[in-house]
């Protein structure tokens, strides 16, 4: 058939066109003479109604202020085409991040001026941040929404997107496992956030990192203290390391010492009891006694150390106070506290989220939303993760995500089908 002679001339093409783009492509050309209508027609009945269909997915520009990042990037735009998706992307979602409206188009991507048109129409919406009441009102029965989410505290978000039968994925909610590392975007991002934090110190801080020996003397290191080895606080060590501080580091996990050894740091060994961590790998939660503990030990070397780096966060909760008042009080003038925690409750007293604080000559910085100082690689990593959540849950056969409720990583789904479906979500709403 000439028509499928048409669909094969453009099959050279990079750009991953789509196939209601090649088919139109193909319709102009052949329908030019009408002795090959018939042909056409028998084209459209042969192929399977599936086929013609892409999931339309809708990438909106971040609304909360200050937000750079980016839920897709073109290359991963590229890739969702070539799974058979149609995207579009509001205008000017990724200029925060350095990516420019031509750069989406060229991918394959649709640029829409129209967010609220572009939301009704979508089949699945991608973004950073939580929606707000109004997005998730203009959503239609049945859209998968993926973003951050926060739903633990989040519930008149959870509850909208319940009501309006959403699919809701929460980005926190990844499960913490060896298959699911490409699509755990919390530590994609705290990776970034452990850099950002130690290049924020050092900014702050009115002496240098490193060590320099000189004919007009020598200079010593800066003492920097990072309380916390996950993911973001390993990364600090990292960072301070290389840029020649003398670390020291402390976590409620003993397992990690070696972890923190291994890049370079001194590990401030504290005798807390029993602790250890939760399944997903993060650290349990401390007794008051055991906290008592802990910050009697650090007292010390808070008041020596230049820079104090706090990243202790427990996961749905107000993450634990560990820096008193009182140890801040007794740090040099001209020290620098990097609170990482600021933007949920604080690791440390006095710390205000979104601000720079200052007492007695001590800079408590609290500025938070650490990933959007490097928009641009923050943006290109949770691309990543979020496109491959899209083809962990890609359908072939229908052209579309289809969540499989056996799948090991379906826990992060908090709605689906008009009701909070993740379990831990549901006791927690209920008083379980």
């Amino acid at each position: 058939m000439r028509a499928q002679r048409e669909i094969g001339q453009y099959a050279h093409l990079e750009r991953p066109f789509s196939t209601l783009y090649l088919l139109t492509a193909v319709f102009r050309t052949v329908s030019a003479n009408p002795a090959n209508d018939l042909r056409m027609n028998t084209l459209f009945v042969n192929m399977p109604p599936t086929k013609w269909i892409s999931m339309q997915i809708a990438i909106p520009k971040e609304t909360v202020a200050g937000e750079n990042r980016v839920a897709l990037v073109p290359d991963s735009v590229k890739k969702l085409c070539r799974l058979g998706a149609t995207v579009t992307i509001e205008n000017g979602a990724g200029s925060g991040a350095g990516y420019s409206d031509a750069e989406y188009e060229a991918a394959g991507a649709a640029m829409n001026s129209d967010k609220l048109a572009m939301l009704g129409a979508a089949d699945m919406v991608l973004r950073v941040r939580k929606p707000t009441i109004e997005d998730v009102r203009q959503l239609k029965a049945g859209c998968i929404h993926v973003s951050f989410l926060d739903p633990f505290n989040e519930h008149d978000v959870v509850d909208a997107l319940k009501e309006k039968n959403i699919s809701a994925i929460s980005m926190e909610m990844v499960p913490r496992s060896t298959r699911s590392q490409k699509m755990d975007a919390l530590s994609s991002q705290a990776n970034l956030a452990g850099y950002v934090m130690v290049l924020k110190a050092a900014d702050y801080l009115p002496s240098i990192l490193a060590m320099m020996m000189t004919p007009a003397g020598t200079l010593k290191p800066a003492k920097v203290f990072i309380i916390g080895a996950g993911v973001a606080g390993l990364q600090a060590i990292a960072t301070a390391k290389r840029l020649g501080a003398q670390v020291t580091a402390f976590d409620t996990r003993s397992e990690v010492a070696e972890q923190v050894q291994s890049v370079g740091a001194k590990f401030l060994a504290i005798d807390l009891g029993e602790t250890g961590s939760t399944k997903d790998g993060y650290a349990k939660e401390l007794t008051p006694e055991q906290l008592q503990i802990q910050r009697d030990a650090q007292k010390e070397v808070i008041a020596n150390s230049d820079v104090v780096i706090t990243t202790a966060q427990v996961f749905g909760r107000k993450p634990p106070v560990i820096v008193p008042k009182e140890f801040v009080a007794g740090m040099k003038p001209g020290s620098v506290v990097i609170d990482m925690a600021a933007e949920t409750g604080g690791n440390v007293e006095g710390s205000e989220p979104g601000k720079v604080v200052e007492v007695n000559g001590v800079k408590i910085v609290g500025t938070g939303n650490w990933p959007n100082e490097v928009a641009r690689d923050a943006s290109q990593m949770y691309s990543s993760n979020l496109f491959n959540l899209v083809e962990e849950f890609w359908d072939s056969e229908s052209n579309k995500v289809a969540l499989d409720f056996e799948n090991d990583l379906i826990g992060c789904v908090i709605t689906h089908e008009g009701a909070i479906v993740n379990q831990t979500i549901a006791n927690l709403r209920s008083g379980g």
